[in-house]
């Protein structure tokens, strides 16, 4: 099963069930949030791993 193409900038599980309960709001201030918690999660996920749960194990 393929990943969506937000998990390559999300990597936490927690950060992306966060992403999925914002994403799923209507409106125009609910995009807004979602953008800035993409941007914020992005670059405080970056130095993580892409594997799953953010281990190189």
């Amino acid at each position: 099963m393929e990943q969506p193409a937000i998990h390559r900038w999300i990597k936490t599980e927690c950060g992306r069930a966060k992403y999925a309960e914002l994403a799923a709001r209507p409106g125009p201030l609910a995009r807004l949030r979602l953008g800035w918690f993409v941007l914020i999660a992005a670059l405080r996920d970056w130095p993580l791993s892409n594997h799953p749960g953010g281990s190189e194990s």
